[in-house]
């Protein structure tokens, strides 16, 4: 079999395998957000205690937020009055797992994962938010305001009466009553959520299949019996990649098969989708490098300390025996008929590709009712960016409604009264890069 036969059928495969466990994951998403919308979550990050740390690690684990998604949130939360040690919590606990990466660690490498993995964000997040707090004494904080130009602007994930009161919606009007909650639950979850983590989790599979095919299967057992220097190599390629949760999974996968040990495998699915070039930026210009200290400090050790535990607890053995693809053997465990992960993946392919143009169309229609100006911004890479830019700047005066695109970074903006100035300011507030009018 030549390699492009080979790569072809490892891909097929491992495709069919996720495609149920993402579509339920999906789906589990979209009722989370419309029936526990963000915007009631930051009533329960208010003071710099262990119940925030605790209340913020709760709410962050089952959030199908990646990296990216998570900063704008977890700097509304924070310009809205959050304890930094709540902040830093959801910031850490959040991307490292979600309940539609729990469903896909659970199709693809068993049940002891699916179980540690969301238990280790959590213990994460809470101690980062512990962190913070002792490290960084907080006065009890007013009502936060910008400066005395933009006294009562909250940028917040909060919405005012004038904006639409659907979570993230991302317009500055209220929605029609009629749109049924189950149909704002699937455009979330197959519009927007989908389009999120489409990229990602497409890069993930292929770079999954490149080194199932590419690396011979005891390519790093030169690692083993090294423990803590195999966890940091993996860890040192890990801190800087960006990857979503439920694309470090198939890769996490292949690294199994090929020899790494499980601590290390914890240590990828931990470090990579939590933290990036981008994040670290963000976090330091936003809440200051000792809070970034923190940051990195909990998420390092935290993934240092249970990979090493993982290690010393669980036998390679019994992890590789639960996982349901065995690449060493050519044979798939199958948990679900084959039809059912084919039919899956095609539903799953056409929702990406359905997803897009819908997006776009959305986009575009109200981008042609309305006269609007356009700004550009960069840094935009999700739709919760978009929704933080919209949101934010629809509380300025004189601004009617806001339509940010991540696609184009344009912005547009329609009002009887544009303040650039104003703009500017929010938008780096928000941690993006005004770019100025187009």
């Amino acid at each position: 079999m030549d390699f492009a036969q080979k790569y072809i059928l490892e891909l097929v495969t491992m495709f069919n395998e996720m495609a149920p466990w993402l579509l339920f994951g999906l789906v589990f998403a979209g009722l989370l957000k419309v029936y526990f919308p963000q915007k009631h979550i930051d009533r329960y990050l208010g003071k710099p205690n262990f119940k925030s740390a605790v209340n913020a690690s709760v709410l962050g684990v089952p959030l199908p937020l990646c990296s990216c998604g998570v900063i704008p949130t977890g700097i509304s939360f924070y310009k809205n009055g959050a304890s930094k040690g709540a902040v830093n919590s959801f910031l850490i606990s959040t991307p490292q797992t979600g309940v539609d990466s729990i469903f896909a660690t659970y199709a693809m490498l068993g049940w002891p994962f699916a179980i540690i993995r969301p238990l280790v964000a959590f213990s994460t997040g809470i101690l980062g938010g512990i962190l913070t707090n002792w490290l960084m004494k907080e006065k009890p904080k007013p009502e936060p305001v910008i400066n005395s130009r933009f006294v009562g602007l909250k940028l917040d994930v909060k919405k005012s009466e004038s904006v639409c009161e659907e979570d993230d919606c991302g317009c500055s009007t209220p929605p029609k009553r009629e749109t049924h909650s189950l149909i704002r639950a699937a455009n979330y979850a197959f519009v927007e959520l989908l389009q999120d983590i489409a990229k990602w989790l497409l890069l993930g599979f292929l770079a999954a299949t490149l080194l199932s095919v590419l690396l011979p299967d005891g390519f790093f057992t030169m690692f083993k019996g090294y423990g803590l220097i195999e966890i940091l190599v993996v860890l040192a390629a890990s801190v800087p990649l960006y990857i979503c949760a439920t694309g470090s999974i198939p890769i996490a996968a292949v690294l199994l098969m090929k020899g790494v040990s499980p601590g290390a495998a914890l240590v990828f699915m931990m470090a990579g989708p939590a933290t990036n070039v981008a994040t670290i930026t963000v976090i330091g210009k936003t809440m200051g490098k000792k809070s970034l200290f923190i940051y990195l400090g909990s998420i390092i050790g935290g993934a240092v300390f249970f990979g090493l535990l993982t290690n010393w607890l669980i036998p390679a053995d019994f992890i590789l025996s639960k996982m349901t693809h065995n690449h060493g053997d050519g044979m798939a465990h199958e948990m679900l008929p084959q039809w059912v992960g084919i039919t899956s993946s095609v539903i799953l392919i056409s929702s990406i590709i359905s997803g897009y143009f819908i997006e776009r169309f959305q986009k575009n229609r109200k981008m042609t009712q309305e006269k609007f100006q356009t700004i550009k911004v960069e840094g935009m890479t999700c739709s919760h960016c978009e929704a933080s830019i919209n949101r934010n700047l629809s509380k300025l005066d004189g601004i009617d409604e806001v339509v940010a695109d991540k696609n184009t970074s344009q912005v547009k903006i329609r009002g009887s009264k544009i303040n650039y100035t104003e703009i500017e300011h929010v938008v780096n507030e928000l941690g993006y890069q005004y770019k100025g009018a187009v």
